[in-house]
């Protein structure tokens, strides 16, 4: 008998993939280069920072500032996570290049990009460490309470927005990030949907990596999000999913399970508040599923087509 359920379930496992769409063969775009005839913006940085709200801490960051930016009204927001990898010229996501393009041509408007790294556990930011993580990532990036989120908010925001006018605007605010720079970013939206209401989420983590069950009171982790988003009130988030077959499963979760189950309870919420009547807001979201590994490569592939549709009819 347990034979025949176990044959049952796989003939259905697989029925279920076969009716996925996987997306193959991705690379790199024309919008990842320069292009002839497109305005040239200007990355600046590294600067440090040191933080007030996650104490002990120091980080980089960048700024982008697209040459169509001339300060007379306030320019959208791009907050991307792993700012080192994502600004690295010769790397998977090249996300200043990207918004270059797409500002010229229209696909989003005239954004600044800041770009932050994870903080470290020192006095000084250790050149050594390229694009590799900091040693405080994870307890940032896989938290799922408000410190990242005020953190975000009320310090890097302000002291960015001492350069340049920055939009009040939560509809014209977008963060991003591929692994636990994704939990992170959407950690931010589900905090602070007032202020961040697009997300950009690469190959997210939405895993056990934060779940702390030994610690009174016990910390929730990214597994937890599917419950929450089917339990909680629906937050006005716009949200771009990516993530690949071959993703990671280890003793921290199966990510690729872990997005579709993200992706479920969406739907499940959206179809509840619809069933109900509820009046508000719906999530609004896209899914493209690759035959990626845990990788940069992919989300950054396709990192032009989620913000052209993260700032679609804005």
């Amino acid at each position: 008998m347990k034979n025949c359920l176990l044959i049952l379930f796989s003939c259905m496992y697989v029925s279920l993939w076969s009716q996925m769409e996987i997306r193959t063969g991705l690379e790199l775009t024309a919008d990842h280069f320069p292009q002839d005839g497109v305005p040239r913006g200007e990355l600046k940085g590294p600067f440090s920072f040191h933080s007030n709200i996650i104490e002990g801490t120091v980080r980089q960051y960048w700024i982008f500032v697209p040459a169509q930016y001339d300060g007379t009204s306030p320019a959208s927001v791009l907050v991307f996570q792993d700012g080192n990898r994502a600004t690295f010229s010769e790397g998977s996501l090249r996300v200043p290049q990207v918004m270059e393009n797409l500002i010229a041509r229209g696909d989003m408007p005239v954004t600044i990009g800041i770009f932050i790294t994870p903080g470290n556990r020192s006095e000084v930011y250790p050149d050594s460490l390229g694009t590799r993580n900091p040693n405080n990532r994870a307890q940032e990036y896989d938290a799922m309470s408000d410190r990242y989120a005020r953190f975000i908010i009320e310090e890097m925001l302000p002291e960015v927005a001492k350069e340049y006018r920055l939009t009040d605007d939560p509809e014209q605010r977008a963060i991003g990030g591929t692994s636990s720079g994704a939990i992170a970013a959407f950690t931010v939206a589900w905090h602070r949907p007032d202020v961040f209401r697009k997300v950009f989420s690469g190959i997210g983590s939405y895993v056990s990596i934060g779940f702390r069950p030994q610690e009174d009171p016990v910390k929730l982790g990214g597994q937890d999000y599917p419950a929450l988003i089917r339990r909680e009130p629906i937050r006005p988030i716009r949200i771009f999913i990516q993530d690949g077959s071959n993703d990671l499963s280890n003793r921290w979760g199966d990510w690729f399970l872990a997005n579709q189950q993200m992706v479920s309870a969406l739907k499940y919420a959206n179809a509840n508040a619809d069933e109900n009547n509820d009046p508000g807001a719906r999530y609004q979201f896209t899914t493209v599923w690759t035959d990626g590994v845990h990788s940069d490569k992919h989300p950054g592939a396709l990192l032009p087509e989620g913000l052209r549709w993260l700032w679609k009819d804005n």
